[in-house]
């Protein structure tokens, strides 16, 4: 076997992932599985940009436990990256020395180990959009897979949208026959000898945190800064002090900043009111400027939504509570806004007794299911006919499903641009070499007792 290491490194939290793959596969399909994973303790590598050092050394806990899942003969030859994703792309917009001295912090840590270090860089959302695509795609078996004989089979499946939803941005990507308006949603991608046009797009601000953050805003500028602010998306009975700072700490929300001391406590009490939320959290998004044929928000092109879609990150864990722990099914956009209404009615002291180890996320989930509900039905257009083709999904299989499988595959070049030749592994040619001696054998076996068959019926007469 060989291995490969990926570091996720999110705006909220970073997640290792090793892989691994037969070392006489290496362009075949479906080989590459997820051979374990780790979640870094504490917050996104972008939130030390005060202490970069600390971000390095937050990530030692998993490189340690990488040194214990790959065998020590494997630890030179196995690739290390790290991908950095919307936060940093954040704190690169704000602040870019505090970005690089971050970047050169981690990379530092990690060249101490063993591995073949290959790289710590930002990803631009457009990466993150693809290669998530590139990974479900690749993990069932859309592009290419091995028929029963060995042979290369092209299959005549469509490939499957992918739609991200992370800590800062939110990500949507799919195949399309419509002419792409706008040159940098596009992009052209040759994987085993067939080319796919791909529409993708990037929302920066739009991932869960950031949303949650720019929500705060909008209430707090609705009701003028005031000590105490109804929180229509927070469940009755919960409330919670907050510091402008925490508030405008993002360049997501820093050109609403009042012009209050950021040392100001504001006073947020949970009101529970589904329409109301509604109604500010639409007014995170602009559906009315578009100067293409068709946009989606922010006047950002998008075509028609077309075929199956996969959802995964935070589109799946707010999906999977409405399903798990209030009840509900999703089958609908309707269904969807039903169990948001239904999450925002809810009291606190309800939504505790129902999941009391989400306590942390919990009061989130109103506006949360809300926004989810928006983005795909009023922000990317699915219906009643498109949104039953979405499948909210974690993983595939044992893998997850994300941006750092397809990365790792295309630094790697395990996903070749020419279609591999159709010859036989040895493998398959001892197996085909079994088949037709079986099948030699049986007409043998036949013909001689049917010869022997006649013979003893001739002998009778």
């Amino acid at each position: 076997l060989q291995y490969g290491i990926v570091l996720d490194a999110g705006s909220s939290h970073t997640a290792m992932f090793i892989y691994k793959w037969p070392a006489d596969k290496e362009n075949d399909t479906g080989v590459v599985s997820e051979h374990s994973m780790c979640d870094v303790e504490g917050p996104g590598i972008s939130s030390y940009s005060s202490n970069p050092a600390v971000a390095g050394t937050s990530l030692e806990h998993c490189l340690n436990q990488a040194l214990r899942d790959v065998p020590k003969e494997k630890h030179v030859g196995t690739p290390l990256y790290l991908g950095a994703t919307a936060g940093m792309r954040l704190l690169n917009t704000a602040d870019p020395q505090a970005s690089d001295a971050v970047l050169s912090a981690v990379a530092a840590t990690l060249k101490t180990y063993p591995f073949d270090f290959r790289g710590a860089k930002i990803l631009s959302g457009e990466e993150e959009g693809v290669f998530g695509w590139v990974t479900a795609n690749y993990l069932l078996e859309n592009f290419i897979k091995r028929g029963w004989l060995g042979e290369w089979i092209q299959p005549q499946k469509k490939t499957l949208g992918a739609m991200d939803f992370g800590g800062a941005s939110t990500q949507i990507t799919f195949e399309t026959r419509d002419m792409i308006e706008n040159p940098r949603n596009e992009v052209i991608l040759k994987l085993y000898g067939q080319a796919y046009k791909v529409y993708t797009h990037s929302f920066l601000c739009y991932g869960r945190d950031q949303v949650l953050k720019r929500l705060l805003s909008k209430l707090l500028q609705a009701e003028s800064y005031q000590e105490t602010v109804s929180h229509p998306c927070w469940p009755m009975g919960y409330n919670k002090s907050l510091l402008l700072s925490s508030i405008y700490d993002s360049p997501c929300t820093e050109k609403e900043r009042p012009s209050l001391a950021l040392n100001t406590t504001v006073t947020l009490v949970g009101t529970g009111n589904g329409n109301l939320c509604a109604l500010h959290v639409s007014k995170l998004f602009d559906f009315t400027n578009c100067s293409f044929s068709h946009c989606s928000f922010d006047g950002v092109f998008q075509p028609k939504v077309s075929g199956n879609f996969i959802a995964f990150s935070a589109f799946f864990y707010t999906v999977d509570f409405i399903q798990t722990v209030m009840g509900k099914p999703v089958h609908l956009p309707s269904d969807l806004k039903d169990a948001a209404e239904t999450i925002c009615a809810t009291s606190w002291h309800e939504l505790l007794q129902k999941a009391p180890k989400l306590e942390k996320r919990l009061p989130d989930y109103c506006a949360v299911s809300t926004f989810v509900y928006l983005i795909t039905t009023k922000g990317y257009s699915f219906n009643n006919h498109s949104f039953p083709n979405i499948t909210f999904q974690k993983k595939v299989g044992e893998t997850s499903i994300g941006w750092a499988l397809g990365y790792m595959l295309n630094l790697t070049n395990m996903i070749p641009a020419v279609k591999p030749s159709s010859h036989k592994s040895m493998l398959y040619n001892y197996w085909v070499i079994l088949i037709l001696l079986f099948v030699v054998t049986t007409l043998t076996s036949l013909v001689t007792a049917i010869c022997l068959l006649r013979q003893s019926k001739s002998s009778i007469i």
